[in-house]
């Protein structure tokens, strides 16, 4: 192939100008990036050659090289991996798959230093050479191909690229930054090996430089008039040092990492520009024997809810990479997890497929499942706001070289890990059957005593009135909408608290909830309300005389709503409105219909009970009323508003109300 000029793809050319542009905040992130990719190709290499173990050729041994020259002003990182070919340099460095710039664009605060963090979170950290270079030159060769198929790709980050064909008889790819004068101070062996030491060290595979030593300068030759001897320097050996641990941080004992090494490595593998709220790092030995090393993140990625988007742990078998985003190791309602899991048992072959059915696998989800929720137990005993210990985690396996963060760090950070996943986690009421009153613990509202959502169902069980007999909970599209709903009424009245629960996710989970260690769950909007020892006779007997005495224009009520309302009843539990909404016991209720039809979904067709409150002045006001039927259908329509419905023809409803006020 002789040379060719190509141009970037349109968001690629946009991305390179905002790098070369604006992201100069912290620089050295680059560095970080391009290591990163050299292990991630030796990574492949090691994971294509299980089947073809002749794509190692003569050169079995997997490295990053880190070099550079001073006279030419050039940073090199080599790494020894599976190459590209030609084809795969222009897809590969010309390209982004599924718009990942479009995303990385969308993220942007304004804030320098939080955006540069955002470059490897997109999958596009190679360009983030052009933060220090204005040209980079990358030469490769793919594992298996002959040295005549090398390729040289060269950009100065513009709009273009250049590209041919080299004879190059390594495998693997080479990164020539052609640096800019103010990027010169990575010229120093010093300033790369701390870099490296900061961001990298953690690479399981050697990063090496060659060696220096200090060369005292020359004598100057007798009868110069200066005399003395030339200045000394720092020369290069021609020999070569590990610079790295190049040990798996997480093979390592716990003596021998450092919280600051823990938190470099999640960043390193999340792509996350903040420190983790809590890990856990396990040998766990048994039947299964493998090692965690599981975080918990600090803030949800934007891409949490996009059920397209992969997620899961990095896998590891015997050491040897295997896949990222192992979705068979953790339940989906767990998908914010990050960490890797090393098994010594799974074979290194191991496919998606076999993840599915392997005992193996399943004994590694059951034991990583259970100690993500110990590490979220552990968080919130420490939650200031929580009143009730956590659970132990159960586990069957003997657990060695433990590791958390420290218990004074924990405090009031589980309120914060709620605030971004709690939704999340509530997913596993459905999913996870066997850690359902785990979870059931963890679960936090907010209550007609506490907007903040802090309560959690063991606290609200010790603040129980004396005779109630379950828990009160009411769900609805906001706060102010449950804190303001009439079913609430008569709970405000008597002193009783209800739980408010907000979340898209609530009414689908709590149908796999039914109560809370011994005591059920009870919608006030479900069903005829019942306060069982909470109502004193006096207030039954006034209720069923109210009934008796109401009957008359409850019947003529069931007429005039017979195609809205499935019933129409008196009710105790409106104190200062006039109607209410309310579903039979077992059926859907009005905001879960709701959800499902803006999804898109059929949801069942069933009518609500109306629920009228018999001593307020509108409702006295029908007895004998010319205007019956508007004011029937006004009653409703005014309920439905009320829990965050819209009748179902506002125009009429509108015209109803205009002629009742004129």
């Amino acid at each position: 192939m002789s040379k060719q000029t190509l141009s970037f793809q349109a968001e690629v050319a946009q991305l390179l100008h905002l790098v070369t542009h604006s992201l100069y905040s912290n620089q050295e992130i680059f560095l970080r990036e391009l290591i990163s990719n050299a292990s991630d190709a030796c990574d492949k290499l090691r994971f294509e050659a299980l089947n073809n173990n002749a794509l190692y050729e003569d050169a079995p041994d997997l490295q990053v090289r880190v070099t550079f020259d001073q006279a030419a002003k050039t940073l090199t990182i080599t790494d020894t991996g599976i190459g590209m070919s030609q084809q795969e340099a222009i897809d590969h460095l010309g390209t982004i798959a599924k718009s990942g710039t479009k995303d990385f664009m969308g993220k942007l605060s304004g804030d320098q230093k939080q955006d540069a963090q955002l470059i490897g979170q997109f999958g596009v950290g190679f360009y983030s050479g052009f933060i220090v270079a204005d040209k980079i030159t990358v030469e490769s060769r793919r594992a298996g191909l002959p040295a005549s198929e090398g390729v040289r790709w060269v950009s100065g980050g513009t709009g273009d690229f250049e590209v041919e064909a080299i004879t190059r008889a390594e495998r693997g790819t080479s990164i020539i930054l052609h640096l800019r004068d103010d990027a010169e101070e990575y010229l120093n062996a010093w300033k790369l090996k701390s870099v490296i030491a900061k961001y990298s060290d953690h690479i399981s595979l050697p990063i090496l430089m060659e060696k220096e030593e200090w060369k005292d300068g020359e004598l100057i030759t007798p009868g110069d008039e200066a005399g003395g001897r030339q200045p000394g320097g720092m020369v290069k050996t021609g020999e070569w040092e590990t610079i790295n641990k190049a040990s798996a941080l997480w093979t390592r004992p716990k003596k021998d990492v450092t919280e600051e090494q823990y938190t470099e490595f999640y960043k390193a593998i999340s792509h996350d520009h903040e420190a983790p709220l809590t890990w856990a790092h396990n040998r766990v030995e048994g039947n299964t024997e493998y090692t965690q090393l599981l975080y918990i993140p600090a803030k949800a990625p934007f891409d949490l809810w996009n059920r397209d988007k992969k997620a899961g742990v990095k896998l590891y078998v015997k050491r040897v990479f295997i896949m990222d985003d192992a979705e068979a190791l953790m339940p989906t309602y767990l998908r914010f997890v990050k960490g890797v899991i090393d098994s010594a048992d799974l074979p290194l072959n191991v496919s998606r497929e076999l993840l599915q059915e392997s005992r193996d696998v399943r004994a590694i989800r059951e034991g990583s499942t259970k100690r993500v929720l110990s590490m979220l137990e552990d968080l919130a005993k420490h939650d200031k706001h929580d009143v009730a210990a956590a659970g132990s985690d159960g586990a069957a396996d003997a657990v060695t070289d433990v590791v958390d963060a420290d218990d004074k760090a924990k405090e009031g950070k589980y309120t914060a890990f709620y605030a971004e996943f709690g939704s999340v986690l509530k997913e596993g009421l459905g999913e996870d059957f066997g850690n359902r009153e785990r979870l059931a613990k963890l679960l936090r509202f907010a209550s007609t005593t506490s907007d903040a959502v802090t309560v959690g169902f063991a606290d609200y069980k010790a603040r129980m009135k004396e005779g109630q007999e379950a828990i009160y909970y009411i769900t609805a599209d906001t706060l102010a909408a449950a804190k303001n709903s009439p079913q609430l009424e008569v709970f405000k009245k008597k002193g009783i608290e209800v739980l408010l629960m907000t979340d898209r996710v609530d009414e689908w989970a709590l149908n796999y909830l039914q109560d809370f260690d011994g005591t059920p769950l009870q919608s006030v909007a479900k069903g005829a309300v019942d306060l069982g020892k909470l109502q004193d006779e006096a207030e039954k007997k006034a209720a069923e005389e109210a009934a008796e005495t109401f009957a008359p224009v409850l019947a003529k009520l069931k007429e005039a709503l017979k195609d809205k309302a499935d019933d129409v009843r008196v009710t105790t539990r409106l104190v200062d409105s006039p109607a209410c909404l309310v579903v039979q016991d077992d059926g859907m209720s009005n905001q879960l219909a709701r959800l499902l039809k803006q999804a898109g979904q059929q949801a069942p067709q069933s009518k609500p009970v109306l629920e009228v409150n018999a001593e307020h002045a509108l409702v006295k006001k029908l007895d004998g009323s010319v205007h019956f039927h508007d004011l029937a259908h006004i009653l409703f329509d005014q309920a439905l508003l009320a829990e965050g419905g819209l009748p179902e023809d506002p125009a009429a409803y509108v015209r109803r109300v205009n002629a009742l006020l004129v």
